[in-house]
């Protein structure tokens, strides 16, 4: 019984009289012609406008006949020839890096993927002409090339002059300066890559962002983007990554027609077949089509265009389908005997299928399976991409099919091995040589190092070249960077943290939510804050800006808000400023990389605050956090509800102790963990200059805030310095006799609080005076150490400021934190002074803020017995002081 069957029918003989027609067709016609004449009703309802479901998957054939191909409107034997040029230089730059450094790199990739390239480049790649004025425009295309193919996109900026043979020859040679990175990497290569997308995954779920990302600009009023398109280009195997499919849905949803995808189908990844036994396009096509997206299939390529029109039974169609991936891989490196006995011969002696192959020499047999594909032919690619471009209403992916490895001749072509292939032999680039039919004499192939090749600078190749860009904005990729510093916003909305917060508790995230909604009231700046929430903006405080800054959706609000009738309602807008993007920290860090690199992309500096949920961040991105780094993101991150112990309840994958480890990983992250309101408005005014200022840097800033609520004291005096570096003197001891024990608390974040009662403790119950320090960061102080021991070894004599700062303290240290203790001891070999850690170790568990951290030993009665114990160390004293502590404070069994 189907679904059907449950509802009422008021017609059954029609139903009837249908279903017996179809009988009727399966009897008479079989079930191929059966299949093609309801794939055509189904077309015929769908362009009739009937509210159906989409058909999934189509034939395997390619979406737009040659008959509906548009004319070429460039000049094809010239961009073969240049082609040409790009594909030689892009093999022997590999092959001489592996013979001079045995360095590699790869070559399959882009022999496979060359006109999907150079088409784009000479007729639909928009240049950044213009990026800077303020007229508007010059953005360009986005361009997010697949990694391995990064040889021939530098085998393509030499012929246009952009780079010189001796940068060709430091291909993954970078120490000394000049080379070129392996892959797609904006901060090696900033003037040349936009985007970095060698982390398989990231780059189709950042081109969807991106795409996303200039439409929120151009709704919001702040850059027109309407003339800029997002081209991802991407492999087959990479979709397997389930980055690669994870916003699609997204793309589909908000009708992102400024977004194309191009997935190389050459039915291979790394190792070997995508789907051995199935069809990646067919099921890519299912997927993208319920997703949402226009889908374009240019798989065959003209060889095969006759053949289809003689195949009037579709049986040649249905064997195309039925025929395995890793079968049709095989069939590329077969003999004509094997192809007819194989493929040909699937039908029978008689068959319509064997007729077929009957017809074809062997000449036209391996032309069908070894190059006859739709992603080697300009005119088809060209006819795809129009169709992209041009289509409305909803992204377009283009699935084309090509031979991994094609023209590196049979012992790369579609070959499992291929991707770790790294040379070619000379004999190898003879026959290369000979295919592309190129001039170059067999004396320039003598030596031990195959030479590169171009045509000259003044050669109608080289002036094609040029002229194509220059009639497209210039040249792609290409990062440009056009500097448009931000004013310095008011300082009132700083000096209200400086203030503290008198009798009334708060916690550091209000602290901060309340800084940045006042900061978005300013005149000059306000609108280019970009505020990003992984769904949880009430759990952060963040709802008094739902109705002032809205949050962002093309559709605007096309319903009535259930706390309509509240102060702080959920208001959606066209022009929304927030973007609130649901359970995805993935999309959430993709919308802020597109935002934090938007002063490249678009020449317009946006602040985006990224706010995320305890470990749900670093641990869940990191991969992405590092790909924000290379591609010089600024912006400010957020870890909010941090801490291992903080957050109440809550347990083991919530409880964050080991974030700020991870960060103090990325070069390009700032990493504080204040503890003071006044701390994060001096370290978020010292962002703003140091990444929208003059003097502009790539980093990034990482704060964690905290949900527990405390008095917020006024900033001591003279306090930013040791804010910023990472460690300044809080509360000194209160007066003691001179032959009291000393030491230093130093503390970061929430564990302030703890050291201060600790504070408190050691001077009432046992005489010992102690300094209580914040240390906003450690990474910081590490860093700084660690450039001085640098300087050092240049022979400059520089000190590290946490060994001046903590110069002459008398005592032992004992450091704490709401973070393991590796957290803090990054910084202990610069200390000079005796250093005890404590902090969360471990797994977090769900239970009372007081009651775990008791359980990892950080709460003040356990600060106060870990310094009694690094005095008793020192001898200063007894170490029956210690065990009565313990006793006394409830910490023994």
């Amino acid at each position: 019984m189907s679904q059907l069957d449950q509802l009422p029918d008021k017609d059954p003989s029609e139903v009837a009289e249908w279903r017996e027609s179809l009988d009727s067709a399966v009897r008479f016609g079989g079930a191929d012609r059966t299949t093609y004449l309801l794939r055509r009703l189904l077309e015929h309802a769908e362009r009739s406008g009937l509210d159906l479901p989409p058909l999934l998957e189509t034939p395997y054939l390619n979406t737009i006949p040659t008959s509906a191909e548009p004319d070429y409107p460039g000049d094809e034997e010239m961009e073969a020839r240049i082609t040409a040029w790009a594909r030689w230089n892009a093999a022997a730059m590999v092959t001489r890096g592996n013979q001079r450094a045995g360095l590699g790199g790869h070559m399959a990739t882009y022999a496979s993927a060359a006109w999907l390239y150079e088409t784009g480049f000479q007729h639909f790649f928009r240049g950044k002409a213009g990026l800077g004025d303020p007229a508007g425009g010059g953005s360009g295309d986005q361009l997010y090339i697949q990694g391995h193919a990064s040889p021939g996109i530098y085998a393509r900026a030499f012929l246009e002059g952009r780079l010189t043979e001796g940068q060709l020859d430091r291909f993954r040679q970078e120490a000394a300066g000049d080379g070129l990175p392996s892959y797609p990497h904006p901060r090696r290569l900033p003037r040349l890559w936009e985007f970095p997308t060698v982390s398989m995954g990231l780059g189709p779920l950042s081109a969807i962002y991106q795409a996303r990302f200039n439409r929120y600009l151009e709704h919001r009023g702040i850059k027109d983007t309407s003339q800029s398109r997002v081209w991802a280009f991407l492999g087959d195997g990479e979709m397997d990554e389930p980055e690669s499919t994870a916003a699609l849905a997204l793309a589909g949803r908000e009708r992102l027609d400024n977004l194309t995808f191009v997935i190389n189908c050459n039915l291979q990844r790394l190792d070997g077949p995508v789907r051995p036994n199935f069809k990646i396009v067919q099921e890519l096509e299912a997927q993208f089509r319920a997703a949402g997206w226009n889908v374009i299939k240019a798989l065959w390529g003209t060889a095969w265009d006759k053949l289809f029109a003689q195949d009037t039974e579709g049986t040649l169609v249905r064997r195309l389908r039925e025929v395995p991936d890793a079968q049709f891989q095989t069939y590329a490196t077969a003999d004509p005997a094997y192809l007819r006995t194989h493929f040909f011969g699937a039908g029978g002696p008689g068959s319509p299928l064997h007729a077929l192959g009957a017809g074809l020499g062997d000449d036209q047999l391996l032309e069908l399976f070894r190059t006859s594909r739709a992603g080697h032919e300009p005119r088809k690619v060209h006819a795809a991409y129009r169709a992209a471009v041009e289509h409305r209403g909803a992204p377009t992916v283009v699935l084309v099919q090509t031979v991994k490895g094609y023209t590196l001749g049979p012992g790369f072509e579609s070959r499992n091995a291929n991707h770790q292939m790294k040379k070619l032999t000379g004999k190898e680039f003879r026959a290369m040589r000979d295919l592309l039919d190129l001039p170059i004499p067999d004396s320039a192939l003598d030596g031990d190092m195959v030479p590169y090749a171009h045509p000259g600078e003044n050669s109608p190749e080289a002036r094609y070249l040029h002229e194509r860009r220059a009639a497209l904005g210039g040249p792609a990729p290409a990062r440009k960077v056009v500097a448009k510093p931000l004013p310095e916003p008011s300082a009132k909305p700083f000096e209200a943290l400086h203030k503290g917060s008198g009798s009334q508790e708060i916690a550091t995230t209000m602290a901060f939510v309340r800084l940045v909604k006042e900061l978005m009231r300013d005149e000059e700046t306000g609108r280019r804050w970009v505020p990003v929430v992984p769904d949880e903006a009430r759990t952060f405080g963040m709802e008094s800006l739902f109705p002032s800054a809205g949050l962002y959706s093309p559709a605007g609000q096309t319903y009535d808000p259930v706390d309509r009738d509240q102060l702080l309602y959920y208001k959606e807008a066209k022009d929304g400023q927030i973007l609130n993007e649901g359970i995805t920290e993935a999309g959430s860090l993709a919308d802020f990389t597109a935002a934090a690199t938007s002063y490249a992309t678009h020449g317009e500096p946006m602040i985006p605050f990224y706010i995320f949920y305890s470990m749900f961040g670093w641990q869940r991105t990191a991969d992405q956090f590092w790909a924000l780094a290379d591609q010089l993101g600024r912006g400010f991150v957020i870890g909010a509800t941090a801490g291992r112990t903080t957050m109440t309840g809550e347990g083991l994958q919530h409880a964050d102790g080991h974030s700020h480890l991870i960060a103090s990983t990325n070069p390009a992250a700032i990493s504080y963990d204040p503890a003071f309101a006044y701390e994060i408005a001096v370290i978020v005014r010292d962002g703003l200059r140091r990444m929208y200022g003059p003097d502009a840097e790539d980093v990034f800033y990482y704060l964690t805030v905290y949900n527990e609520t405390k008095i917020q004291p006024p900033m001591p005096e003279g306090a930013e310095e040791g804010i910023l570096k990472g460690l300044y003197r809080f509360k000194e001891a209160a007066d003691a006799p001179a032959e009291a024990p000393r030491l230093q608390l130093l503390a970061s974040g929430t564990a302030v609080h703890w050291a201060l009662d600790a504070q408190r403790f050691l001077a009432d119950d046992w005489g010992v005076a102690a300094d209580v320090w914040s240390a906003p960061s450690w990474t910081e102080l590490r860093r700084d150490a660690l450039s001085c021991d640098a300087a050092r070894l240049k022979g400059e004599d520089r000190i590290p400021y946490v060994t001046q700062a903590l110069h002459g303290a008398p005592g032992p240290v004992v450091a704490v934190s709401d973070w393991m203790r590796a957290v803090p001891d990054q910084t202990a070999p610069w200390v000079e002074q005796d250093w005890t850690s404590i902090g969360t170790d471990g797994f977090g568990l769900s239970d009372t803020r007081e009651a775990a951290r008791r359980h990892f030993g950080v709460d003040a009665e356990s600060v106060t017995v870990a310094a009694l114990a690094a005095l008793a160390r020192r001898g200063e004293v007894k170490p029956e002081t210690v065990r009565e502590a313990a006793r006394r404070y409830g910490l023994q069994d």
